[in-house]
């Protein structure tokens, strides 16, 4: 598992991809949220302003499994 750490209250799913490495830039986001299976704490989930807290996790197919903290 990946830590993403937050350096304010939230982070999007889209920043957080780009963070963990998913994707390049954050223009990539909605194409590869239409591609890949994603889901944040056992939930599919394809919005890439989906805001992400601490203690959440998102698994990313084909990418692993991110902590958010």
């Amino acid at each position: 598992m990946k830590q993403i750490s937050l350096r304010s209250e939230y982070i999007t799913l889209g920043q957080m991809l780009k963070v963990g490495d998913c994707i390049d830039s954050g223009g990539q986001a909605k194409a590869f949220l239409a591609e890949i299976r994603i889901k944040v704490n056992g939930e599919k989930e394809n919005r890439r302003g989906r805001k992400l807290y601490a203690g959440d996790v998102v698994d990313v197919d084909g990418y692993g499994t991110f902590m958010i903290g």
